[in-house]
């Protein structure tokens, strides 16, 4: 079985692209909190690339941007690709079917939640407009 669950918030924007068939991909970010501090008392993070498809990588693209915390379902995912020089790499990121909006990034206490979680298998938009969106302060991001 390859399932995990993350809860964290976007380190970057996420980046919106379509295949050369047409089907949208969204890359993006998350910082998750480790359980634990290290020796400094200092509490790290861990960085997980996370993949979405189709309605949901819309959806992503759409509404998401840096210090957004979100929740996360999927599966893990290893690849390998042969980069510029020919040498192989190996990437590992987290395939998404679900992405649950927990914030709207700005501290609102509604939770930003935009109806639940986004689904892969319905590509559904948000029930909310956009127009209640409110943009990030990320001045004061640690990432």
């Amino acid at each position: 079985m390859n399932k995990c669950i993350l809860v964290g918030n976007l380190t970057r924007d996420p980046e919106l692209k379509q295949t050369p068939s047409g089907v949208s991909v969204c890359n993006f970010s998350i910082a998750v909190n480790r359980n634990f501090a290290n020796a400094n008392g200092e509490r790290e993070a861990d960085f997980i690339n996370i993949v979405t498809w189709r309605g949901l990588a819309e959806n992503c693209g759409k509404y998401l941007s840096k210090g957004r915390k979100v929740a996360i379902c999927g599966q893990i995912q290893t690849r390998s690709y042969d980069d510029k020089d020919g040498n192989k790499r190996y990437a590992t990121e987290v395939v998404a079917d679900d992405v649950e909006f927990i914030n709207s990034g700005s501290g609102n206490a509604d939770g930003g939640n935009y109806g639940g979680a986004q689904r892969e298998e319905r590509g559904a938009s948000p029930k909310k407009l956009t127009s209640e969106l409110k943009p990030v302060e990320d001045d004061g991001l640690p990432f």
